[in-house]
């Protein structure tokens, strides 16, 4: 089944300067209680695998993909918010978020992630929500909206909105307002270059193919089932071949393209190579 995509007109690209540009966190601190309960241990949880815990017990994965998309786009927002704000630190705490609904959102240790949450987190985990003029992501609540009732979305509500054929953002705006966009972070913390836009395939040429090609020759060495291809910049069969075989190593679909997932899993691996080869 195919990502959401954004349009375009939804974005705000006054966020992507220097000025006002945001990094996705590569980590999260999890206090698994209550603030003040300092028995609850603190988790060091990568910032994808959060979301995709919080999404796996805030809803239904049987939900309609707009209504999960919706959900999922709050959910970053109102976890990037506690990130910038320093919340809990600024109150003299040690983690960054809790696992406790009454102050924060639901999150399961040890728990399983759905696959359908799992590709859709991955499409999308570079997103928050802002408005115009507001460099920081918006503090987003939400509730179930039948148990409990906020200012907020409305998880249930998000639901029946998407039954009856509205787009993600068409939900947010729903319930946030119409000035709500769709921002992406310039970066991600430890990765070295960020998504290009769009997608590297057959035909595809320049420094991003080349980053891509001297990128999977890197990886290859620690994974040496991925064969090496020539950094020339040029995205032909054999590239497409290292891609597909990097793809069926780390569980993504074998499409021999770069897509945005597939983007992010070869710089993080990368990451993680060039680090154990470190002195």
């Amino acid at each position: 089944m195919p990502g959401f995509r954004i349009p375009t007109e939804i974005i705000s690209y006054a966020c992507l300067t220097e000025s006002c540009s945001h990094t996705t966190p590569s980590c999260t601190v999890v206090h698994d209680g209550v603030p003040d309960d300092s028995t609850a241990t603190n988790y060091y949880v990568r910032y994808r695998d959060y979301i995709k815990n919080v999404v796996s017990s805030e809803i239904y994965a049987t939900w309609n993909e707009n209504a999960i998309y919706a959900n999922t786009l709050a959910i970053m927002s109102f976890t990037l918010n506690r990130v910038y704000t320093e919340w809990y630190r600024n109150k003299g705490y040690n983690f960054t978020i809790t696992s406790s609904t009454a102050y924060d959102q639901k999150w399961i240790h040890g728990r399983n992630i759905y696959g359908n949450v799992d590709r859709i987190v991955d499409s999308v985990f570079t997103n928050y929500l802002s408005r115009p003029g507001v460099r920081q992501p918006i503090f987003t609540s939400y509730c179930d909206g039948r148990r409990v009732t906020c200012n907020g979305l409305s998880q249930w509500g998000s639901q029946y909105l998407a039954g009856e054929g509205y787009s993600p953002i068409e939900i947010i705006r729903y319930y946030y307002g119409s000035d709500m966009y769709i921002n992406s972070a310039v970066s991600v913390s430890g990765v070295p270059s960020s998504w290009p836009g769009y997608n590297l395939t057959i035909g595809s040429t320049g420094d991003k193919v080349r980053q891509i090609q001297t990128q999977l020759n890197r990886i290859a060495r620690n994974y040496p089932a991925i064969p090496t291809v020539s950094a020339d910049g040029i995205y032909g069969p054999a590239t497409a071949g290292a891609v597909r075989t990097f793809q069926g190593i780390f569980n993504l679909p074998q499409s021999g393209i770069v897509d945005f997932p597939t983007w992010y899993s070869i710089s993080n691996v990368y990451v993680g190579v060039s680090r154990i080869a470190e002195p």
